[in-house]
């Protein structure tokens, strides 16, 4: 898969977007929200599968059907929520309908919600994903052949090795830089490496962190997070209470957009092939792109 792994880092480009909000909106405001992220440049919105998110393939196609040239791609679609012939199907779906636009994200969710959504017992999380990605690939279909590219959501070793076997590599999310450097060694120089980066547009280190913790709280408390900075060095010290400054510096970059920009070159100087951009609001009323709007130009394509 080396070849069209390459060939999707350059589609993808060097930074793209990764949003909540457009999950919180009503359809018309999600497909305008789609549409001025196009207008402003972005090449790939991604975009949640979590308890509560609107349905993976429904979403995508709404935001798919909106744009011209907009990649949408879920971080993750939960491998819980429907089993592999309809996860392999919907994707040769929209893959049929829109060429080239709709890569598919991959994961396994975590364990409160997999139980919440399912009473499914979360367990041996590498091993499942074998098993899913194999019936995938035997699932049936009557409609046009087409090219299924996909990418894992991975952050520990056994699954990073997993993406770069069975996909086109990996997505890690919530992760420092440090990762980076760790996950481009264990996929190897071949697999495409996108990778998420929190950010806060602001310049007080009170209102930039205070804005960090409100998002670093759910993930802080999700044993696949923490341990995964655990294995990067970091304290329970640091990760309890919201996160150390220390920590909230290393997970969320803060600041102006330059500030933002350097901890994308960061990643990329470390391996990555793209940074996914997921602009944390300081402000919840204000409109959705608006940030997005002040940092665009400032990052690299």
């Amino acid at each position: 898969m080396t070849d069209d792994a390459r060939a999707w880092a350059k589609k993808l480009g060097r930074t793209g977007a990764w949003s909540f909000d457009v999950e919180r909106l009503g359809a018309n405001d999600a497909r305008g929200y789609a549409r001025e992220l196009e207008r402003l440049g972005v090449t790939v919105l991604w975009i949640p599968e979590s308890l509560g998110s609107k349905e993976i393939f429904a979403h995508s196609s709404l935001l798919l059907g909106a744009t011209e040239r907009l990649i949408v791609a879920p971080g993750i679609a939960n491998i819980f929520a429907r089993d592999p012939v309809a996860m392999a199907n919907g994707q040769r779906a929209l893959c049929d309908a829109y060429p080239g636009r709709f890569l598919l994200g991959l994961g396994v969710s975590h364990a409160p919600t997999v139980k919440a959504r399912t009473g499914i017992t979360w367990e041996k999380p590498v091993t499942h994903m074998r098993a899913y990605l194999d019936a995938m690939d035997k699932a049936p279909y009557t409609g046009k052949a087409v090219d299924t590219p996909r990418i894992l959501a991975a952050l520990g070793p056994q699954m990073l090795k997993l993406a770069a076997e069975r996909s086109l590599g990996a997505h890690p999310y919530f992760v420092p830089v440090e990762h980076t450097t760790t996950a481009r060694k264990t996929v190897g120089s071949g697999p495409l490496l996108a990778v998420e980066q929190a950010a806060v547009l602001a310049t007080d280190p009170a209102v930039a962190r205070a804005t960090a913790r409100r998002h670093m709280k759910r993930y802080l408390d999700l044993d696949n997070y923490a341990n995964n900075l655990r294995r990067l060095g970091w304290s329970d010290g640091d990760i309890a209470n919201g996160g150390s400054d220390a920590l909230v510096d290393a997970i969320v970059a803060w600041g102006d957009p330059s500030a933002v920009r350097k901890r994308v070159e960061d990643h990329l100087a470390r391996g990555a092939d793209h940074v996914c951009i997921q602009v944390i609001r300081v402000d919840l009323a204000a409109p959705p792109a608006q940030e997005w709007g002040m940092l665009a130009k400032a990052l690299p394509r």
